[in-house]
């Protein structure tokens, strides 16, 4: 079912439709539509208001970026409703290296506090993130002992999973230094890249600053990027740690997961925590 006075409520954003919307397959989470308008080709995202306000203000944020990915422009928000532009795929073909070199140009942008200027979501998840001055601190305190809480209070997490996994965030500063905050995604895994015909995309972002690392966790997680992607991204070798910041800032995804699609990931979660310690 199309959005409620979808016609009218794309009039006050300036847009007239020349058809139907018609339903888009994908994200679980909101309904998605394509529609035609004299304007062009636009998606309609309906799904909870504050969710949608903390996307928009992710996708403006990457776009403002400035990179060489390319990002849907917000053509308006009505509530419950996102209008942005559509990106062509079909005949788009994947460049991984395109990819690497785009993720590391947004990277590249950095800001003084790990965080961002509002809370937004991951998933259905509300995801904290008032500014730290620390890294370590932002990550322990609005990232992995959030969520471990949150799972060991649905039963998905034992008492003694639990205690392990604050002794490896509370150890965070005997091994991860911190550093400048960089412009992340925040939930970069496969299914938010396409392959446009202008370049590779990134779309539903959970943006905020952070390890760069991030990024490259997430894609890693549910996906195998090709070496000509981390050829791009390192443009040289892989800092030395990489593989235990790998584990480290998939912890975080995978408690997630553990926490919204239930005990299918407790194995993984307990086995990251293991590893770590």
């Amino acid at each position: 079912m199309a959005p409620r006075h979808w016609r009218e409520r794309l009039e006050t954003l300036g847009l007239t439709a020349s058809g139907e919307p018609t339903p888009l397959s994908g994200g679980d989470i909101a309904a998605v539509w394509r529609l035609e308008t004299r304007e062009g080709v636009v998606v309609l995202k309906q799904d909870d208001a504050q969710r949608l306000a903390g996307e928009a203000d992710g996708l403006q944020a990457l776009r403002a970026a400035g990179t060489s990915l390319v990002v849907p422009d917000v053509l308006g928000l009505d509530d419950d409703l996102l209008v942005m532009e559509a990106l062509e795929t079909k005949g788009g073909r994947r460049d991984d290296r395109a990819l690497g070199e785009g993720l590391r140009e947004l990277h590249a942008v950095t800001g003084d506090t790990h965080g961002w200027e509002r809370d937004n979501a991951c998933g259905l998840t509300p995801q904290p993130n008032t500014p730290r001055d620390d890294g370590r601190v932002f990550q322990r305190e609005c990232r992995l002992l959030p969520l471990g809480r949150a799972c060991h209070d649905k039963g998905l997490l034992d008492k003694a999973t639990l205690e392990s996994l604050n002794s490896v965030a509370e150890r965070l500063e005997e091994w991860l230094p911190d550093t400048r905050p960089s412009l992340l995604h925040g939930d970069l895994w496969s299914g938010n890249v396409l392959h446009s015909t202008r370049g590779p995309a990134i779309i539903d972002p959970a943006v905020y600053r952070h390890y760069p690392e991030v990024d490259l966790a997430m894609l890693t997680l549910f996906g195998s990027p090709s070496a000509a992607f981390f050829e791009a991204y390192w443009d040289g070798p892989a800092p030395d740690d990489w593989m235990r910041r790998q584990a480290l800032f998939q912890l975080y995804p995978l408690l997630n997961h553990l926490l919204l699609f239930g005990s299918g990931y407790r194995s993984a979660v307990e086995r990251t925590i293991a590893g770590l310690l």
